[in-house]
């Protein structure tokens, strides 16, 4: 397996890395001076958009197109997720911060702000951004080969990426649902009051998932690689690193909320034993 194809775009990706690169050193100074640590949150769904479109311009063809479709359709479904919990603010570094960022500022481990400062630099800053970048390589491999044809496998690939965007927007608008009930009350709930009850989300997709959404979007991004693969012709190319690394971010971020949400519900322990964190029980 060559790391990189023979052709492989070295200027389109030192653009990238430019980019990335500076919106890293924003979100680390913007987070610093307002102490709201969701700015890369702000930006994971339209960083991969920008990287794209620098892709189709700078090798146009009709699978960086697709490719572009449809990042700009994930990156515009999960903006609008976020916008409507309140992430967005007319004031770009205002908004909801996550309330994992609030919950690891309060461990011992990082009460310093000293430590929580290198931790924002190194993980929350640098490393996110640069997970959303090795997730979009993708399309280096296909613009370093845009004259290709496309194959059997880019069809499916895509076809797939939309249908867990699908599954994942469904998930999400559960989701929401379940939280505006939830502040309505048990009482005044239309729609999952067994949920509203408990005090987390058990209906919908939650009864197969603990975290569908999270799921779908994994998902996502493999099916990503896979247009990656078509384009390469190796089944095991560089831009792999991506979709681990976003599986190894979800599998710790779903058990920090877990964690959080074990200490807050005494039903949760019960729902964690019957129901599978990622995969539903019909594919394990």
């Amino acid at each position: 397996m060559n790391i990189f194809p023979q052709n492989f775009p070295a200027e389109l990706f030192n653009n990238w890395l430019l980019l990335m690169l500076s919106v890293a050193v924003i979100c680390f100074v913007v987070s610093e001076i307002t102490c709201n640590y969701s700015q890369v949150d702000k930006l994971w769904s339209l960083m991969p958009i920008a990287y794209a479109w620098m892709s189709v311009a700078w090798a146009p063809s009709p699978r960086i197109l697709i490719m572009a479709i449809l990042v700009t359709v994930w990156g515009l479904r999960l903006s609008y997720n976020f916008y409507r919990k309140g992430g967005y603010h007319i004031i770009p570094w205002k908004g909801e911060e996550d309330y994992r960022w609030k919950f690891l500022r309060e461990q011992p481990l990082f009460k310093s702000r000293l430590r929580f400062g290198i931790f924002n630099l190194l993980f929350i800053s640098l490393y996110q951004n640069l997970l959303i970048l090795l997730f979009s390589t993708p399309l280096l491999l296909a613009a370093s080969n845009p004259a290709q044809d496309l194959f059997i496998t880019d069809y499916i690939a895509a076809m797939l990426m939309l249908g867990f965007i699908i599954t994942e927007s469904v998930a999400d608008n559960q989701l929401f649902r379940f939280y505006r009930e939830k502040n309505k009350g048990v009482e005044k709930a239309e729609i999952f009051r067994d949920s509203v009850r408990k005090g987390f989300m058990t209906e919908g997709l939650w009864k197969y998932s603990r975290h569908p959404n999270f799921a779908s979007e994994q998902a996502i991004w493999i099916s990503f690689y896979m247009l990656g693969v078509a384009a390469s012709g190796e089944w095991l190319n560089f831009s792999i690193s991506g979709p681990l690394l976003l599986v190894l971010l979800f599998i710790g971020s779903s058990a920090l909320t877990e964690s959080i949400s074990s200490k807050k519900y005494p039903e949760y322990a019960a729902y964690k034993r019957s129901v599978p964190k990622f995969l539903p029980k019909l594919f394990r």
